[in-house]
């Protein structure tokens, strides 16, 4: 594979946002190049290209005290944001995406009927488990703190009656856009949403808040007119199966602690700081 091709790219990219993570603010220039294989001067460009800014720059938005500050300074009140639903600045990676969702007898029957592909995918933020049917993504899950076998193992009991195939090709162009692999298409990424209608009024209220905010458990039950329902709220933003592109990450506590995530606290750190230096540098640019 070419070092000029997305693909690579957006792997060295995954590999040095989990270095960073691991090492913590002490981690030099040079010595992450190194790590990369890369002259730290090339490592740079790419690294800013993609993230939008500076190795350095982005170690501080990896702060563990990243989360008040957006709770802070980009708090999105999702009654004020329905206006805006899924356009402008909502926009992940500058992607469209258009959602339908399983009736609530489907559901019911647990997936009995459905074919759902699966495959494995690097991306930025570790290896991936993405599942889907020809309707579109239905499920996202991040292996680099539970493992491989766990992660699959969590994603296709979701859906136990399902027949399930191994068919990473169909899934393929709709991952590279998700994963940022082709940035600048504006092709829709199809997600079937496959949940109970609790779960899924929660999901689509995720999907309204932008890229680089954040929002708490009780705005969410609030918009979707259950405003005492905050644990039922977190519970099914916990259950969401399409990680990423349902942003859950953007989901905290009103006291600004990130609480929890499904596939680890620190994918969801390393998310949410992607998200806010991409953020920053687009403000900036303007």
């Amino acid at each position: 594979m070419s070092d000029l091709s997305p693909e690579y790219h957006y792997n060295v990219i995954g590999r040095a946002i989990r270095e960073i993570d691991a090492a913590g603010p002490g981690l030099t220039l040079d010595a992450l190049a190194q790590r990369m294989g890369m002259s730290p001067a090339h490592f740079q460009r790419v690294f800013s290209a993609w993230v939008g800014v500076s190795p350095k720059r982005y170690q501080q938005y990896l702060a563990l005290d990243h989360a008040k500050s957006l709770l802070a300074t980009r708090h999105t009140t999702l009654a004020a944001a329905d206006g805006a639903g899924l356009s402008g600045s909502g926009r992940l990676h500058d992607l469209f995406l258009t959602w339908e969702a399983m009736t609530p007898g489907d559901f019911a029957r647990a997936g009995e009927g459905l074919t759902i592909r699966h495959g494995w995918f690097d991306s930025p933020f570790g290896r991936a488990i993405v599942t889907g049917t020809e309707r579109g993504i239905c499920g996202i899950g991040f292996a680099s703190e539970t493992g491989e076998d766990a992660a699959l193992d969590d994603m296709l009991s979701r859906w136990p009656k399902a027949q399930f195939v191994h068919d990473p090709a169909l899934l393929r162009p709709w991952v590279l856009q998700a994963f940022g692999a082709r940035p600048g298409q504006n092709a829709d990424t199809p997600l079937f949403l496959i949940g109970a209608p609790f779960q899924i009024k929660v999901w689509e209220a995720l999907l309204r808040i932008p890229s680089g905010h954040v929002t708490t458990y009780s705005d969410i039950a609030t918009v979707i007119g259950h405003p005492k329902a905050v644990r039922a709220v977190g519970t099914a933003v916990g259950r969401n199966p399409i990680s990423l592109l349902i942003p859950c990450h953007r989901a905290v506590r009103k006291s600004g602690a990130l609480g929890g995530y499904h596939w680890g606290l620190p994918v969801k750190r390393a998310i949410l700081a992607h998200e806010s230096a991409r953020a920053d540098a687009a403000n900036t640019a303007m």
